[in-house]
């Protein structure tokens, strides 16, 4: 068996850990996934699910959060990490890929553990940053600041993008897993400029019906800890959302395939969905560090453009074209990781 383990304080980590566990078994693999939040008490949850809306409510509260963040894994009790050490022992999991460098304490403990690190972002993120543990691991990353490539990437879909005249001329706004950062207040601005967009709420007060505006949430109610289905998600219409389970991957992702870009910060899940759909991200300001990161090299690539730049371009769709094409050349020549793991 090969075991995902992932973490639900980001979507960004989590989400590409269930599109891996589908990937491999469409290949046939035995998979199941562990997420992190799962071995912590229920307080400590109770503690998280306020962050995030305190997060989502202020970006700079948010910034602050992630500097003095600590390593999660030693707010986990110990007979809830032997007895997930029992669970891969008795289900015979010989393989793990590890997308939250908090996992990294309880795997030390594991005998002989086959480890592949899976960095969703370009360089190392907090998670991995913050935990001190060495160990012997395969490094996998779905994008390389470094060398500037894309060495590796999990399919989100094997559907091919929706051809550039067929999509909807509309931007996709939104903050990520968490509703952070300045993307409320580009899309006052975009709307401002002409643009039909599609934003994702957080919270029920974000949403402020407006023609050719479009709301989206996801379920405030569900956390990953929950269960392994994708997030629930839907439309809010006449003021109600109705969710519904995405099948094979995440439900927002149907609106990136269909909008002509992207309008949020820099998260590696955001950069995997691009890469898949070949649209083009328009970048907000980053959550630290490591999405600057990301932000630069999606530039590097002709990939995506700042906000700033797009708008001194007077938001030139014709310049978003091109962004567009250089994704879909660079689709073609990804290595799937699934394909490789599988194997």
């Amino acid at each position: 068996m090969i075991g995902i383990l992932t973490s639900g304080v980001a979507l960004g980590v989590h989400v590409p850990g269930l599109l891996l566990a589908d990937r491999l078994r469409e290949r046939g693999a035995d998979v199941s996934v562990w997420v992190l939040e799962r071995m912590l008490p229920q307080e400590t949850l109770a503690t998280t699910a306020k962050m995030k809306w305190a997060f989502h409510r202020d970006f700079r509260v948010a910034l602050a959060g992630q500097r003095v963040a600590r390593d999660a894994s030693v707010a986990i009790p110990a007979e809830a990490q032997d007895a997930v050490l029992a669970a891969w022992r008795s289900r015979d999991v010989r393989k793990f890929v590890v997308f939250s460098g908090f996992w990294l304490p309880i795997l030390a403990r594991h005998e002989n553990a086959d480890v592949d690190i899976c960095h969703v972002d370009s360089v190392v993120s907090p998670s991995f940053q913050k935990t001190g543990t060495s160990l012997a691991a395969r490094e996998i990353w779905l994008a390389d600041a470094e060398k500037s490539t894309l060495p590796y990437s999990i399919p989100v879909t094997r559907s091919p993008p929706i051809a550039w005249q067929d999509r909807d001329r509309r931007l996709l706004v939104h903050g990520g897993g968490w509703g952070m950062g300045t993307y409320r207040e580009r899309a006052t601005e975009l709307r401002s400029r002409g643009f039909a967009l599609d934003v994702i709420a957080y919270e029920q007060s974000d949403v402020r019906p407006g023609n050719a505006i479009r709301h989206f949430m996801i379920d405030p109610e569900w956390h990953p800890w929950l269960d392994d289905g994708y997030p629930p998600f839907g439309e809010v219409t006449n003021g109600e959302p109705v969710f519904t389970r995405g099948k094979g991957h995440h439900g927002s992702f149907d609106l990136t395939r269909s909008a002509i870009a992207t309008v949020s910060k820099p998260g590696g899940g955001t950069m995997l969905d691009s890469l898949w759909s070949a649209t083009p991200s328009v970048l907000l300001e980053p959550f630290g560090a490591h999405e600057k990161r990301n932000a630069d090299l999606w530039e590097q690539l002709g990939f995506g453009i700042s906000f700033d730049k797009w708008r001194a371009s007077g938001f030139d769709v014709d310049m978003v074209e091109k962004l567009h094409t250089a994704l879909l050349e660079a689709r073609d020549h990804v290595r799937d990781y699934a394909e490789v793991l599988a194997a």
